[in-house]
């Protein structure tokens, strides 16, 4: 199965996503499109994405991650 598919298996569902780069993402499934997946995060309160690290204004915790970047995805 690929990655988009896992994903939207698993929209609105908590996951770690372990990322070709070796970085571990915990949170929750909140969209999916054809390049990208965005979870919900339990981080600072600014919103990541892949370009840009960080809004202080922001109060959403969204990480935008690359579908060609994930390794592997599970439900926690």
């Amino acid at each position: 199965m690929d990655a988009y598919c896992s994903c939207l298996r698993y929209m609105n569902r908590r996951v770690r996503i372990l990322t070709k780069d070796g970085r571990q993402h915990v949170g929750v499934i909140t969209n999916v499109d054809r390049n990208s997946v965005y979870l919900r995060t339990e981080h600072n309160g600014s919103v990541h994405t892949s370009a840009f690290f960080g809004n202080p204004f922001a109060t959403n915790d969204i990480l935008t991650l690359s579908l060609f970047t994930l390794l592997a995805i599970a439900l926690i």
